[in-house]
């Protein structure tokens, strides 16, 4: 201990200063730290405590059973309205989830809503996994009681951690971003109104998808389906144009039809289908110098 000592006394007294300081910075992440697993902690019992709730309404939905208290869970049951109303819920959990992931609109404005890197947004995937897996081929297919109630708690599990999803990413909308970010979403919002206005002719519309996509780009990944949904509102039609009328008394005009060349007719020599006797004109008309000569020959 005695260097040691000898050593403290050839440091300068000012020295303690920054040692506070770096000291002082230290426990102030050790508290940010701690507050944010309090945070996560307090929002696990939450969404556990949901799920419970979820669970004992969906319970509450069986019919009572009669019998013996004994259940064989290898007995095949037909639960067909409960499987039908999960089947319902699942389905729109599913359908919501996917407004997010191909409207790019709610794209850019619930960014963390498609970033599995928000451990939320994670929790909600790996729910949804779940219930995809547990999910019975049909609500007549030959299932156990245990398999409904694993199905049943999945489909609880993954409508709470999308509510709570949801919930966070409108809270956050594009705080985790920088501000020369956010002007850049903000850019891209306005670009991606004149992309899909009919109002705007196609080469607008074109130019401005154009700039949504560079706006976007290492900002929000766009899915390959989310893509083929805003190209395909980019090129749509413009609406049909009806050409006004002349006047307001005026008449509507049908389009007239072209002339079409009548066939020329052939008449056989005979007394019906023959013409009619040629003109006067045509009578005294002079023949030609051939003719004339064919005449002297003769004679």
């Amino acid at each position: 201990m005695e260097p040691f000592w000898s050593w403290l006394g050839t440091v300068p007294w000012w020295i303690i200063f920054p040692i506070m300081g770096v000291a002082g910075g230290a426990a102030k992440a050790w508290e940010r730290n701690a507050k944010r697993r309090h945070e996560r902690r307090l929002e696990t019992l939450r969404l556990k405590a949901e799920i419970k709730t979820a669970q004992l309404e969906a319970r509450n939905g069986h019919a009572k059973r009669v019998g013996p208290a004994i259940i064989d869970t290898q007995a095949p049951v037909a639960p067909n309205a409960l499987l039908e109303r999960l089947f319902s819920e699942h389905d729109e959990l599913t359908a919501r989830w996917l407004d997010y992931e191909l409207d790019v609109a709610k794209l850019i404005a619930f960014p963390a809503m498609s970033d599995g890197r928000q451990p939320l947004v994670a929790a909600f995937l790996r729910a949804k996994k779940t219930a995809d897996a547990l999910r019975p081929l049909s609500a007549e297919a030959n299932v156990t009681e245990q398999q409904v109630s694993e199905y049943l708690d999945a489909v609880g599990a993954y409508a709470v951690a999308f509510e709570i999803a949801e919930r966070d990413a409108r809270r956050l909308r594009d705080s985790t971003f920088t501000e020369p970010e956010r002007k850049r979403l903000d850019r891209a919002q306005q670009l991606l109104k004149v992309a899909v206005d009919e109002s705007a002719t196609q080469a607008e519309r074109n130019i401005a998808y154009k700039r949504v996509r560079d706006e976007l780009e290492g900002l929000i990944l766009l899915s390959d389906e989310a893509v083929q949904v805003l190209e395909k509102q980019v090129a749509r039609e413009l609406p049909a144009q009806a050409t006004p009328p002349a006047g307001p008394g005026a008449p509507a005009t049908a389009p007239t039809a072209e002339p079409t060349a009548e066939p020329e007719r052939v008449y056989l020599p005979s007394s019906t289908n023959a013409p009619a006797s040629r003109t006067a004109a045509e009578a005294t008309a002079p023949l030609p110098e051939s003719i004339h000569d064919d005449e002297k020959n003769r004679q």
